[in-house]
């Protein structure tokens, strides 16, 4: 027999949709709260099993903290947050469906977030908590978990989307270990545009690598990054304009929100696909065959 409509669900998730149709909103949130827990800047750390037990713990929390403030959530009077007038319950788990639901609350809607940093993939999905979907045991606070069939009710709205890359978790870890192991944070930010070019590399692990106030000044110009690596034939591009107009026009990862990218350049012959102008001159992607030029300076703005 179908289930009945459910108008609070629904609700909640046209709202939630109207607020972030691609869920990059959710997303960021999900990058931000993760290199906010590794304090990367202060500690140096990248990855979730660098992290204390308690720490773990209160990801949840910040999760749901940060969600409130980016969609300013009304507050619930006995659940989290107040969405299309709906109380609505939010577990953030790194399991996916692994999160336990005080069974005290059957018959809420619960806010589903799990978030993946290793594979670079996060879900959000919401469910109706009846006693029916859930896994009983003897825990002492009353939790339980989604049986099969709560699983199976959950209704998603990102299954396995892309989480804004931690780049020190995509490469080698032998890699990332010689990186780290280097003298100063500005030795650490000019390997990291090396080894990784053509790849996003977040705010977060700037700060992780640089490990100062003003860690984004080690990749500018005038003494940073962008002037160490312009012998070595490779640009830093930034969030610009500009810079997002010479990455589509090189075919490569517009970056955007503080993020940076690097690539190595040659020379082109004549302008068409894969060929942006650069300081008044024609260039494109280098290949491992080209020989190391001089690198253009980017624009400003």
């Amino acid at each position: 027999m179908p289930e009945l409509p459910d108008a609070e669900l629904e609700s909640v998730l046209a709202e939630l949709r109207g607020l972030d149709p691609q869920g990059q909103r959710t997303a960021q949130v999900l990058r931000d709260t993760l290199d906010q827990l590794y304090d990367g800047q202060r500690t140096g750390r990248y990855r979730v099993d660098q992290l204390h037990k308690t720490e773990k713990t209160h990801c949840g929390t910040l999760v749901e903290i940060n969600l409130h403030r980016e969609f300013e959530f009304g507050d619930g009077e006995t659940l989290d947050y107040n969405i299309a007038a709906v109380e609505v319950d939010c577990k953030y788990s790194q399991t996916l469906g692994g999160r336990r639901i005080l069974q005290k609350k059957n018959g809420h809607l619960c806010l589903l977030v799990w978030a993946d940093d290793a594979s670079s993939r996060w879900s959000m999905g919401m469910v109706r908590v009846t006693p029916e979907r859930l896994n009983t045991g003897g825990n002492r606070d009353r939790k339980a978990t989604l049986n099969q069939a709560g699983r199976e009710a959950i209704t998603w709205l990102f299954d396995g989307a892309a989480l804004p890359p931690n780049i020190l978790l995509q490469l080698d870890r032998a890699e990332v270990d010689k990186i780290m192991a280097l003298n100063s944070g500005q030795q650490r930010i000019n390997e990291i545009f090396r080894v990784a070019m053509g790849k996003i590399v977040g705010r977060g692990v700037v700060a992780t690598l640089g490990q100062q106030d003003d860690y984004m000044k080690r990749v500018r110009a005038n003494g940073g990054a962008r002037t160490v690596l312009q012998p070595e034939g490779i640009v830093i591009l930034g969030q610009y304009g500009s810079h997002a107009a010479i990455a589509r026009a090189l075919g490569v990862p517009a970056p955007g929100g503080g993020n940076s990218l690097s690539v190595r350049l040659a020379r082109a012959s004549a302008p068409g696909p894969g060929v942006a102008q650069i300081d008044g001159a024609l260039w494109r992607l280098a290949t491992v065959s080209d020989p190391v030029v001089q690198a253009p300076t980017l624009p400003k703005t």
